[in-house]
């Protein structure tokens, strides 16, 4: 006798109480795992939305430079939301633990003598995706090849070299949390070590 699915379906429903029994506490068990499954990629999900914070700064070739208005502009008009801003002025003790990472480096002497040569705008950016979407709108590190690979970037249109760039931007979750910390200590809490980007 060959059953299909409607005929076994019928055979639970109206058949044997003996088989009945097990079938409802399957497909009871089936149910709960749907909706425990259900539950955790939502949660998942909502996680994956929720806007991301990075770090950004106008550095003193830009500010002095009087391009702080075009760019928080350009920031604004990709999307971002700025979420925290203040100028400051770094000194040499603060530039070498932002940049810590560094120190063994050659240039890092000229880096510490450019970021304490005038004061810098520091700002967390909020989007999705706002790590990847920041470091794209700055361009390359080094601004003389952005302005011929990139020309619409930040770094194209107010940077000159790999140092006198412009900006900087936090390259990974962590950076971004250890950035914002550095100088946002009041956030610290909200978002969620190391970075090489200058």
């Amino acid at each position: 006798m060959n059953f299909n699915l409607y005929d076994y379906c019928w055979f639970l429903q109206f058949g044997s109480i003996q088989m009945r029994t097990p079938f409802v506490g399957f497909f009871r068990i089936l149910v709960l795992l749907v909706f425990v499954s259900a539950s955790c990629c939502s949660s998942s999900i909502n996680e994956s939305m929720k806007a991301q914070k990075t770090l950004a700064i106008i550095k003193p070739d830009g500010l002095l430079g009087n391009y702080t208005d075009d760019i928080k502009r350009t920031i604004l008009e990709y999307g971002f939301s700025i979420v925290k801003e203040k100028i400051v002025q770094l000194d040499e003790a603060g530039v070498k633990i932002f940049y810590a990472e560094h120190s063994s480096k050659s240039f890092f002497s000229s880096l510490v003598k450019y970021m304490t040569s005038g004061p810098v705008l520091v700002m967390v950016l909020e989007k999705d995706d706002a790590i990847a979407d920041w470091r794209a709108l700055m361009g390359p590190t080094d601004a003389s090849k952005a302005k011929i690979t990139h020309p619409h970037s930040i770094r194209a249109k107010c940077g000159l070299d790999t140092q006198n760039n412009c900006v900087h931007g936090s390259d990974s979750i962590n950076s971004a949390q250890r950035e914002i910390s550095f100088f946002f200590k009041e956030l610290s809490a909200d978002i969620i070590t190391e970075h090489d980007e200058l």
